[in-house]
């Protein structure tokens, strides 16, 4: 291969590929948070969560566009990066599971059957990916008690 064509091809290629865990870059000031629900709050099951964003937009998984993502829903664990694998979560896309739950397809809310009794919620944004940004846009974990 001549050497233009295999530097042409390299740059072709590091551009396309997509962003490493915790390589996509956040703006200052982005932020998500629990629309209508507090910390503390007392709710009914069925519960509906409405998830808020400041300072990018939603767009599904898998969509490689500037200062956006879509929403992740960590419930009854620890604040992401806190748990078992601590920082290693960070650097990689989040799991799928009845404690990690996935909005890639852009979606606000969310409609949970949840227990009687203490439950916490944390807001996650992922990337393309789902791999939390840099550095990592969550909310608060707040506590629900559900009747």
């Amino acid at each position: 291969m001549k050497p233009l064509v295999a530097l042409t091809l390299a740059a072709t290629l590091t551009a396309a590929a997509p962003a490493l865990a915790g390589d996509t870059p956040v703006p200052e000031g982005a932020g998500v948070y629990f629309v209508g629900l507090e910390d503390g709050a007392t709710v009914s099951s069925p519960v509906t969560v409405v998830f808020g964003l400041r300072g990018m937009g939603v767009a599904p998984a898998g969509t490689g566009r500037e200062a956006t993502g879509h929403h992740h829903l960590l419930i009854d664990r620890p604040a992401l990066g806190q748990g078992e694998d601590g920082a290693a979560e960070l650097d990689a896309p989040l799991p799928s599971d009845a404690h990690h739950r996935h909005f890639g397809g852009g979606q606000t809310q969310v409609t949970l059957d949840l227990d009687p009794g203490a439950h916490t919620l944390q807001l996650v944004l992922g990337d393309m990916n789902h791999e939390p940004h840099d550095p990592p846009v969550t909310s608060e974990v707040i506590t629900v008690t559900v009747e």
